[in-house]
């Protein structure tokens, strides 16, 4: 038997938020609607991790879930849309680009097992935002202290590139996610460019007031939102812990935990 392309929903991997019956976006239209009709937030994340609306994504994450990575060849892929996880109700929401492809894609956890994932976990795991300084795969016992994790696209994209329709499509499972935790949360942390404008148009639909005009990213980058009933939030530029940036210096661990830690004094 060949290798499978995903990990069917309600099958028993761990931390599926998903069910044989959950509704399948299958084009961007189905996306506005499920998003929008979701109950709730765990009906979200499940109909997040489901979702088939890119045709090139869908073939590129199961593609790399049947050929697999030599190192990995033993491994299960999840081979599924990444969704949002951590807490329910979040202070600090941290938001990157995609799932990578032997990361996330494999993993079925956003962030857990690649590179990036190592130095994201192990900086919150310092200033005490996580139980554990890895993140393996779904399931190891990892959690989150008030925070939670998404990405801009749900999907491992090829050369770690969505194109505008791709990003456009997947946008409305952010701004339901983004809406859900609005409540709660009171700090975003945008690792990378591209999070940091995938995120405005999120935070514009959950109703926060948006600045003109739209300041630049920038590490370090600080912008107070005012929010519906008062409830402001602060976005934070970081940049991205990629192999390239961590490897180059441009990125150290110092520069991580100043992040984390500006984030949780902003969120408490």
């Amino acid at each position: 038997m060949g290798n499978r392309p995903f990990v069917p929903p309600g099958t028993g991997w761990p931390e599926d938020p998903a069910a044989p019956d959950t509704p399948v976006a299958r084009d961007a239209a189905d996306v506005v609607a499920l998003a929008a009709s979701a109950p709730d937030l765990a009906e979200v994340v499940a109909r997040e991790s489901v979702c088939r609306a890119c045709d090139r994504l869908v073939a590129w994450r199961e593609k790399v879930a049947v050929e697999r990575r030599r190192m990995f060849a033993e491994e299960e892929y999840w081979g599924r849309p990444v969704p949002g996880w951590g807490a329910d109700e979040p202070t600090i929401l941290i938001s990157g680009l995609a799932p990578a492809a032997h990361g996330g894609n494999r993993t079925g956890r956003i962030f857990t097992g690649d590179r990036s994932g190592d130095w994201l976990f192990a900086s919150l795991h310092r200033v005490g935002l996580a139980a554990r300084e890895t993140s393996v795969r779904a399931g190891d016992g990892q959690e989150l202290s008030g925070v939670r994790v998404v990405a801009a696209v749900r999907c491992a994209p090829p050369d770690n590139k969505p194109t505008p329709d791709e990003r456009r499509a997947c946008l409305p499972w952010l701004e339901r996610e983004v809406a859900e935790v609005a409540p709660s949360v009171r700090c975003v942390v945008a690792l990378g460019g591209f999070a940091w404008q995938a995120v405005w148009p999120a935070l514009r639909d959950a109703g926060y007031a948006m600045p003109r005009p739209r300041p630049p990213f920038g590490h370090g980058a600080e912008v107070l939102l005012p929010g519906p009933h008062g409830r402001d939030v602060t976005l934070l530029g970081c940049y991205h812990p990629s192999q390239q940036n961590t490897f180059t210096g441009r990125v150290t661990e110092a520069m991580l935990d100043a992040i984390f830690t500006r984030a949780r004094a902003l969120a408490s």
